[in-house]
């Protein structure tokens, strides 16, 4: 056996390669134990491919599991993980905090993604309420409806969910006055990496798009991954009365820090 195998093997005692401890080995017996030992700890899963799909912009998307672990690449780079997801589910909290005092409140999604941040508006909600999820995708849906499903506890079968197969900016530019609350979860925020046409939502005329759609006293909310002193400014410039949340991509248990946009519309715009 080799250091390939994951066990690395010194005249005077093996080191363990998780610890990085020398253990002296004291009989025939004990050396066979360690080495069983130290391969199952070296021993790594690889990731197993769900799903792919290329989005409308060429953008190739991969569903990926290792464990019970889930993954979505965009052309090869992580997008999002079901390990972390507290900062989606804070999108949901802070957008919903007026929209779940309302009688039959109107909610719309922008980015299904794996079903977290909608999981969390469900669950602040009243039962009467409408959210409307935009997922360009429509595979993305579908592995909503099949393996990541139990992840956030099925969102897609509530009753309260319509899902459109459209980019969340026409939905936008549909209609003036018709939600409470606008979550924009698309991308890697106002710094679109995945898709470029994505920035057409985070200038002037994307702005314009959500204020005109959002009710009296509406919010729109915007995750980031990072901070963005420009984009609180084309806000503010937008007619929004602009907070900034940053929280932890695991929520308590730390993770990297993100970003949330909040723009609120006052009741006389």
């Amino acid at each position: 056996m080799t250091a390939q195998d994951g066990c690395e093997f010194r005249s005077y005692g093996h080191r363990h390669l998780a610890t990085g401890y020398f253990v002296e080995p004291r009989d025939n017996r004990s050396i066979f134990t360690w080495v069983l030992l130290c391969c199952n700890i070296a021993r790594v899963k690889t990731w197993e491919l769900l799903g792919q799909a290329v989005s409308p912009d060429g953008t190739e998307l991969k569903l990926a599991r290792r464990g019970d672990e889930y993954i979505i690449l965009a052309n090869g780079k992580s997008l999002m993980s079901s390990r972390m997801h507290g900062s989606e589910e804070a999108l949901a909290t802070l957008a919903c905090r007026r929209a779940r005092t309302l009688e039959r409140p109107s909610v719309l999604i922008g980015g299904l993604g794996m079903g977290f941040t909608l999981r969390a508006a469900l669950d602040l909600l009243p039962p009467d309420a409408r959210v409307v999820v935009a997922e360009l995708v429509p595979a993305v849906v579908e592995w909503n409806r099949g393996p990541l499903g139990p992840l956030a506890g099925e969102p897609l079968k509530d009753r309260r969910v319509r899902v459109e197969i459209d980019d969340v900016a026409v939905i936008l530019r549909a209609g003036r006055g018709q939600f409470d609350a606008v979550l924009l979860d698309v991308d890697n925020g106002p710094a679109a990496f995945t898709a470029s046409h994505n920035a057409g939502l985070y200038d002037h005329g994307g702005i314009a798009a959500a204020f005109a759609a959002l009710k009296k006293d509406g919010v729109l909310a915007v995750w980031s991954a990072r901070e963005d002193p420009k984009f609180e400014q084309r806000l503010r410039q937008g007619g929004f009365t602009v907070g900034v949340e940053r929280v932890r991509g695991r929520r308590k248990k730390g993770g990297p820090r993100h970003t949330i946009f909040l723009g609120h519309k006052s009741p006389g715009r």
